[in-house]
């Protein structure tokens, strides 16, 4: 009897300390224990053309991989995502920009992580780096990635309370039908967005728009002159979903898990998947349902 005791005692202050431990101080293997590695990376070869990789993109952008993976033979060596085309484009708007080879377009900095990173560790990293975008070993031997749309499987666990109102607000990028390309563009790299409101509306526009308009449209800039030049009516938009209820945490995860591109309008506040994750570091958020 008295064992028994005792291995229910042991068991309850388990999960005492578990329920101490604040959400970003759990490692990735036990906050993603079924699906940590089910996001296969998406790469492509050292020594691809631009114009290759940029098609790619249009699929995958906002996607639980999001970004494409530069190999040298198995090793990822670089990474590709919107930033690197547009501000590609912005230095060269014509088609050469698009011969050029991946290698000297991509970003260096890949962070590597272990499903013995903390949340915490990983969205640090994130910040230093400035991208949302991670790779980890899985068990084929290869990469799977992690992403900010992967994390909102981690706000849809948690227990609590915390809404959209919680979460910081943040200035609203705007622009106008009668701005260029070239303008928006601008203004993306200038406040470090990917996403840009059309004022007075729920419709906006992103870098895989963009892209897209590039490659499915204009054939990659071939005899295209003053691309810059382009008026914002020649572009499709997106509408970002409009919510009249303060979703918690938990609600707005799921939500948006279920969006091919989440994005959320609250009363006059903006939530990309990438505002879910910054609130995941709350100190308040330690309730969480494996």
């Amino acid at each position: 009897m008295a064992v028994r005791e005792e291995k229910i005692t042991v068991v309850h202050m388990m999960q005492l300390s578990e329920n101490q431990t604040r959400v970003s101080e759990r490692t990735l293997e036990y906050l993603l224990s079924d699906s940590l590695t089910s996001s296969l990376c998406v790469n492509i070869d050292k020594g691809t053309e631009t114009w290759v990789v940029a098609g790619m993109l249009v699929q995958y952008l906002e996607s639980f991989t999001d970004s494409v993976v530069v190999r040298d033979n198995m090793t990822p060596i670089g990474l590709i995502g919107g930033k690197e085309i547009i501000e590609g484009i912005l230095e060269n708007p014509t088609n050469s920009f698009f011969n050029r080879k991946v290698e000297e377009i991509m970003s260096s900095k890949i962070v590597k992580i272990s499903k013995y990173h903390t949340l915490e560790e990983l969205l640090y990293r994130w910040m230093q780096t400035r991208r949302a975008f991670a790779v980890i070993d899985n068990e084929f031997f290869d990469y799977s990635a992690i992403s900010a749309k992967k994390l909102l499987e981690i706000g849809k666990r948690c227990k609590t309370e915390i809404a959209i109102s919680d979460i910081p607000k943040k200035t609203v990028v705007t622009f106008t039908k009668d701005q260029t390309v070239g303008d928006v563009i601008n203004s993306m790299l200038k406040n470090k967005t990917r996403k840009l409101l059309l004022e007075g509306s729920n419709q906006y526009i992103n870098d895989r728009l963009i892209i897209e308009k590039i490659s499915e449209d204009l054939k990659y800039l071939n005899d295209v002159r003053n691309f810059l030049d382009f008026p914002m009516t020649a572009f499709n938009l997106l509408e970002a979903k409009v919510v009249s209820e303060n979703l918690t945490l938990p609600e707005l995860s799921k939500m948006m898990l279920d969006m091919a591109y989440p994005y959320v309008i609250y009363q006059n506040q903006v939530v990309s998947p990438w505002d879910v994750c910054l609130i995941l570091l709350s100190e308040d958020l330690k309730d969480y349902q494996t």
